[in-house]
């Protein structure tokens, strides 16, 4: 099979731990040699079947959510249960980007086969954890809002650049080190250690796709302050507001006049 074959497979599969096994089996695959892309509109998947999403857990609005206080182990494992969450979402979206979207070079699809492994890495991680404290994926409710934002821009490989990578899971970047914290308050020192994984490698995948939304800007002649605008409000993006990790943004690829724009539009 192609490599966008591939990945729609393991978009499809339902069971969670399955996919993370067979996400970076097909990384471990396509290391030295990425496998024939065929990635010009000649698959065409049944889309009914993606994403592929066990029955649990129960799809909620974002403040239907459960929430409990982290000093007590139920309240840590929903916090651990929502992170864990977003990162399955995460692993869809980059197999997503891969089969989805056609003609684009060799290197977009082997930056989104590494996010769609690591994303697998860091669910794989909160998920042990949730099982350590007497609990699974599934257990508790969650909300959809990142998928929601893959699904309306899966018609433009330039709009799901801007706001997925760029917005939704930029976020991320600004969350983690509060979330860091209020575990590193209750002395839980392994989610400590997943959360600075986490970051780490979200900074890289935000970095993709800054690089991916200014190259499609290039290639459009398309002035990248102007587009992101025109895209947010075309496409009713979320409203950014602070704090936001300036550093970690930095290291993602934003530049000082985004930054600047960014912390202005928030005030």
């Amino acid at each position: 099979m192609s490599l966008q074959e591939d990945a729609f497979h393991c978009l499809c599969i339902k069971n969670p731990s399955r996919k993370v096994l067979e996400v970076q089996d097909l990384y471990q695959r396509n290391l030295t040699q990425v496998s024939s892309l065929q990635c010009q509109n000649a698959f065409i998947p049944d889309e009914q079947l993606i994403p592929g999403f066990p029955d649990k857990p129960e799809l909620v609005p974002p403040l239907a959510v459960k929430k409990r206080a982290m000093h007590t182990i139920e309240g840590r494992a929903i916090a651990i249960h929502a992170l864990a969450h977003i990162e399955f979402n995460a692993i869809n979206l980059a197999l997503d980007a891969i089969w989805r979207f056609s003609n684009m070079p060799t290197k977009f699809y082997r930056d989104w086969l590494l996010v769609a492994k690591e994303e697998s890495e860091h669910f794989d991680l909160l998920q042990g954890h949730l099982a350590e404290l007497g609990y699974f994926y599934g257990d508790f409710t969650a909300h959809n809002s990142l998928w929601e934002m893959v699904d309306k821009t899966k018609l433009d490989v330039l709009a799901r650049m801007a706001l997925v990578p760029r917005t939704m899971e930029a976020r991320g970047l600004d969350a983690v080190p509060m979330i860091r914290d209020r575990f590193l308050q209750v002395k839980d020192m392994r989610m400590v250690e997943i959360l600075d994984i986490i970051l780490r490698d979200e900074i890289g995948h935000v970095e993709i796709g800054n690089y991916w939304f200014n190259y499609l800007c290039q290639a459009r002649r398309l002035d990248p302050m102007r587009a992101f605008k025109d895209l947010c409000k075309q496409y009713k993006a979320p409203i950014l507001r602070g704090p936001f990790n300036i550093d970690a943004r930095k290291l993602a690829g934003f530049t000082d006049e985004e930054l600047t724009h960014l912390v202005n539009q928030a005030s």
